[in-house]
């Protein structure tokens, strides 16, 4: 078995539903510019007009200053490493009610995930001081300000590999008002790497004071990082916490055990992991009866010969090409 799950389109953002701007629409059909997340995605096999008329269309068809959320998948992002928010930038002054972005939205039949470029984000986010959402799909290129963002609650990266560096800039971001994080730290062979010590800013809290949420997900450290944060100060104001998608093991399990109390939590995620089944019963019955709910999901097998792709002997993470 290799990596297992499947990235696909985004349904839901930012609480409505994604609405994909469908080629030569007649603006009487279309839904209230407020009620959906704007889907931009055009190209060979979404429709055959090209995307200077298709975003020239959507600028003129839809009320711009009532829109509360974009997503943006090709041309804007292709599987080519390549990125674009030129047209977004340039768009801002008539976006004030803009509350949330998706950059990067290909599945995979459309690009593999580490082919997915990002960008400097910094532009981005001085020129949308009202941007609370921010999620995105890709790794390289990927560039995050260590001056944050004063309002954005929200932060999402869905990576096979994200690079080191952008992942310790997030970590030592300031994100004042910052409630969830969710990284999906990757493989190494495909730009990701990042370690314990990249993350150190992350979890001392400093920056972040508002965090409740906190995803570390989708890498080959998972038993380190469980290590890391059994006695980090962030962990004791969470109200969740996810370490899914990666090869979380007993060794993480029993860190987590024996550190500091874990019964203020409402969810601890690890689905997607190597745990033995006695020590799935030790976390149900240490947490479960404090109405912690834990989800064990997605229990893997380890691989009985340690293949090429194994970042540890027998153990895959679920997302890298």
């Amino acid at each position: 078995m290799s990596y297992v799950h499947h990235v696909e389109h985004v349904e839901q953002f930012h609480g409505l539903p994604v609405f994909t701007f469908p080629p030569y629409a007649d603006p009487a059909d279309l839904p209230d510019a407020a009620a959906v997340a704007w889907r931009l995605h055009c190209g060979p096999y979404a429709t055959d007009e090209d995307s200077g008329s298709y975003w020239t269309r959507f600028t003129e068809s839809v009320d711009l200053g009532k829109i509360r959320a974009l997503v943006f998948g090709s041309p804007w992002f292709d599987g080519d490493g390549g990125s674009d928010l030129g047209e977004l930038l340039a768009l801002q002054p008539r976006l004030g009610g803009l509350e949330a972005v998706f950059l990067g939205d290909l599945e995979d039949e459309e690009a593999m995930i580490s082919t997915i470029g990002l960008t400097d984000l910094t532009d981005l986010l001085d020129a949308f001081p009202g941007l609370r959402e921010l999620a995105m799909r890709g790794g390289e290129g990927l560039e995050f300000p260590l001056t944050g963002h004063e309002g954005l609650r929200v932060l999402r990266v869905e990576s096979g590999g994200l690079p080191p560096a952008a992942a310790a800039r997030i970590a030592a971001a300031e994100l004042p008002a910052l409630e969830r994080l969710d990284l999906w730290l990757g493989d190494e062979d495909y730009g990701g790497g990042t370690t314990v010590e990249d993350l150190a800013p992350l979890f001392t809290g400093v920056g972040k004071p508002a965090l409740r949420h906190l995803g570390l997900q989708n890498s080959a450290i998972q038993d380190e990082l469980a290590a890391e944060l059994a006695s980090a100060p962030v962990v004791g104001r969470l109200r969740s916490l996810s370490l899914s998608m990666g090869t979380f093991g007993d060794e993480g399990a029993e860190a987590l055990l024996g550190g500091q109390p874990l019964t203020h939590l409402r969810e601890l995620d690890l689905s997607h992991h190597f745990l033995s089944r006695e020590m799935m019963l030790r976390l149900w019955t240490g947490l479960e009866p404090h109405g912690v709910r834990v989800n064990l999901t997605d229990r893997q097998e380890e691989e009985d010969e340690d293949p090429d792709w194994a970042e540890e002997p027998g153990r895959y993470i679920a997302v890298a090409e």
